[in-house]
């Protein structure tokens, strides 16, 4: 009898032994923290700006629903103040009609080295728009918000 509470003792042993070998091991999952967030009517992403290939930059998005325009701003690297704002009319980019039941997904990637792009798609409208900001293109100081591509992304749209 004594043989028979040793041999269940030792298999409770190695048991809890290896539940807790198991949790040990695992691992938690990574924090993920993303470039963008919304509240309300408003959603926000940061990303990389060229304004010098020395010096990169942080760029801010802004997307106001209220308005329908998208707002762009440059940090300034050295006096860590915003540069103004360029902004750029959704309602007429996506072709909506004014106050129209809108819903918008706005991310950044990294396209090349300091610099990313934005990509917006608006989903009741089926589009899709990617934009990046840079210097004026007259040399005038401050940048603009470029649309480099706008396509369809259902069919029947």
């Amino acid at each position: 009898m004594k043989e028979s509470g040793r041999l269940f003792w030792m298999v409770v042993g190695i048991g809890l032994g290896a539940l807790g070998v198991a949790a040990w091991s695992m691992k938690a999952p990574p924090a993920l923290a993303g470039t963008a967030d919304r509240h309300e009517d408003f959603v926000m992403c940061t990303g990389s700006v060229s304004t010098n290939p020395r010096a990169p930059t942080d760029g801010v998005w802004l997307l106001d629903y209220h308005s329908g325009k998208l707002l762009a701003t440059v940090i300034d690297r050295d006096k860590g103040k915003i540069n103004g704002w360029a902004e750029t009319d959704l309602v007429t980019e996506f072709g909506l009609a004014p106050r129209a039941n809108v819903h918008f997904l706005m991310t950044t990637g990294q396209i090349s080295i300091g610099q990313a792009a934005l990509y917006v798609a608006e989903t009741t409208s089926g589009k899709f728009g990617v934009y990046t900001m840079g210097p004026r293109p007259d040399g005038q100081p401050g940048f603009v918000i470029k649309r480099h591509d706008m396509v369809a992304f259902r069919a029947d749209r």
